[in-house]
């Protein structure tokens, strides 16, 4: 909604992050924010956009622009937005909305980076992917050359996932991967996941979570931008609200020293509310603690 829009994220909290000593923000962007209902692109969520990105160089912070869905795809099924992956059509859009951010943003390549698509979720349309995120590459790299791309795979990003990505279009081209393992504990008592048990309740010690764990899962991903000699972001990690702070905050050390040991750059989610708000009042007394776990 237009109230959301204005008034979810306010100036202040550009601040609060840089106070955090955060070197950067991932903003989800939903493709209906900046396409009209014609598919042109006069839609107010620009200017929106714009006011964000001129309060993070105010701030001294980098930006992560998500394209949290596109016309045809969204990673939440109860969205009903499909038809994507064989469609030319709602492709051609896709391709056309990162033209048009890619000349918005294309002045800063040093500051802003392009994050293709949230959460690709079959396997079965990885060949499809791989060809899209191809083509818009080489779209956005006739306006953008030097911006930095970040790509993900299947599963919603999973880090077992990356090794089915094509192999990098060129230099300044990143892995991108999600992290919520287990699931178990992360999502414990979510509404929205089918296959969990919503009355069950798992405590960090119990959850059996070691930095061994994260090595494991994410070896795979390691292994695949090492052999293209690149980089690897996780774009999304973190605990459901359900969980004490003073709990989660130990899931949140255990993954920091595995994303420090590898280079791992990171953006939590989320910032706020949305079941896992890392800025909300209960995090305060844990406040010190989090922004080092991050």
């Amino acid at each position: 909604s237009a109230d959301r829009l204005n008034h979810f994220i306010k100036e202040e909290d550009f601040g609060v992050i840089a106070s955090w000593e955060l070197d950067h923000v991932r903003i989800p962007v939903d493709f209906n924010v900046l396409e009209d209902d014609k598919g042109g692109y006069d839609a107010p969520g620009w200017a929106r956009i714009d006011w964000a990105l001129g309060l993070c160089e105010k701030h001294g912070l980098k930006v992560v622009l998500d394209l949290h869905k596109t016309a045809g795809f969204s990673f939440d099924s109860g969205e009903m937005e499909t038809g994507f992956f064989s469609s030319g059509a709602y492709q051609e859009r896709f391709y056309r909305l990162w033209e048009q951010i890619a000349s918005r943003c294309a002045g800063s390549p040093e500051h802003i980076a392009f994050e293709l698509l949230n959460e690709v979720t079959d396997q079965s349309v990885i060949g499809e992917w791989n060809r899209i995120a191809a083509e818009c590459i080489r779209r956005i790299r006739k306006i953008a050359p030097d911006s930095l791309i970040l790509v993900g795979s299947y599963w919603n990003n999973s880090p077992d996932a990356v090794k089915d990505l094509d192999a990098p279009a060129d230099d300044r081209v990143i892995y991108n991967f999600h992290c919520y393992d287990p699931i178990e504990y992360t999502h414990q008592g979510a509404y929205w996941v089918d296959f969990l048990d919503k009355a069950a309740r798992v405590a960090f010690d119990e959850s059996g979570v070691t930095e061994e764990t994260f090595e494991k899962l994410f070896a795979p991903a390691l292994e695949t931008a090492a052999k293209y000699g690149m980089g690897l972001y996780c774009g999304e990690y973190g605990v459901i609200d359900i969980v004490a702070p003073e709990d989660a905050v130990k899931w949140f050390r255990v993954i920091n020293k595995v994303f420090e040991k590898h280079g791992i750059a990171r953006a939590a989610w989320s910032y706020r509310e949305m079941d896992f708000g890392i800025a909300d009042a209960r995090w305060d007394a844990v406040r010190d603690e989090l922004i080092k776990a991050l």
